[in-house]
């Protein structure tokens, strides 16, 4: 039986000159143009590969966008079994990086949509361009994300026996995937990042922004008890998000996101089937402990509309 092999990569693309443009990657081993993709490291989540292997194999730093259809074919690995590659690709746009190729690609070239199409060596990369383009054409490319973090798992409440509930801490499993998330978050570059006040909450996403030299934005009405004591404040607090479109990560607890996601669902409208079922899920499960929600908004304030959702699970 095949076995599976996961991959993942971008579509790095731009507008010069009011024409949209999209990054091609060269092999010289292969002799073929592509996109940049490459496998997963184990344990590795997919948004992190896309990212990482963009870089790696083009020099520049990514911002993930919309999700893109991914490709499936066989192939056959170095003993000459089959495998079952599966590689997921996401729109990226370019927010650092030197450019300078260092691993197995010697060209990368920004190409209009037509000449990628015709310099595209596979006809399965061409359905992900079909896509970046219609996105562009809807205006469903530019999109900033929005990131609803549940708190990791912590230690049970009848194991704590501190006096405040708020200074209740992660446990093993939630430290770990504080860990795990750091890689994760930083496939979409946040800008901000805002957290319930509770231990639990910063300390999943502290590992993550202590690492890209961000301070914990700490608000009350994210909290538990402040949700309890007024629920508009955790509201309001996610409308100032969207109001002001930045790339940001809000976390909070069980009890409070039904309320959030109550929000965004009224902005996904435009949001294609499988993303509503994605968000209604998770709307139903008040997030999985741990779980990154990330919204892809275009837009902000009044004009803001989810176009596409991603469930990035413990």
């Amino acid at each position: 039986m095949p076995t599976t092999i996961p991959a993942a990569g971008s579509l790095p693309w731009r507008v010069r000159d009011h024409a949209l443009e999209v990054a091609l990657v060269h092999r010289p081993r292969y002799d073929d143009w592509s996109w940049a993709k490459g496998k997963l490291d184990p344990g590795e989540d997919w948004a992190s590969a896309a990212a990482r292997e963009t870089h790696e194999e083009t020099g520049l730093r990514v911002r993930l966008g919309v999700p893109l259809p991914e490709a499936r074919y066989t192939l056959l690995d170095r003993d000459g079994k089959p495998g079952d590659k599966v590689v997921r690709y996401w729109a990226a746009t370019v927010v650092g990086g030197d450019g300078r190729l260092v691993n197995e690609i010697d060209d990368v070239e920004w190409l209009d949509p037509r000449v990628a199409h015709d310099r595209l060596d596979y006809a399965r990369d061409r359905e992900q361009l079909r896509a970046l383009v219609r996105h562009h054409q809807a205006g469903t490319l530019d999109t900033w994300p929005l990131v609803l973090v549940r708190h990791a798992h912590a230690v049970a409440r009848g194991a704590w026996d501190g006096e405040l509930d708020t200074l209740r801490p992660l446990d093993r499993e939630g430290r770990a995937r504080a860990a795990a998330l750091v890689d994760v978050l930083g496939a979409y570059v946040p800008e901000r990042v805002v957290s319930s006040p509770s231990l639990r909450c910063v300390d999943t996403v502290v590992p993550f922004a202590a690492g890209a030299g961000m301070k914990v934005r700490t608000r009350n009405g994210l909290s538990e008890e402040g949700f309890a004591d007024d629920p508009s404040k955790a509201v309001r607090r996610l409308q100032k998000v969207v109001a002001a479109g930045r790339p940001t990560v809000l976390c909070s607890h069980g009890p409070v996101l039904p309320a959030l996601l109550e929000v965004v669902h009224a902005l996904a409208g435009d949001a294609d089937p499988g993303d509503l079922a994605r968000l209604e899920a998770a709307a139903r499960e008040r997030l999985v402990k741990g779980e990154a929600l990330v919204c892809h908004v275009a837009g902000a304030g009044p004009s803001a509309r989810v176009v596409a959702v991603e469930r990035h699970l413990p």
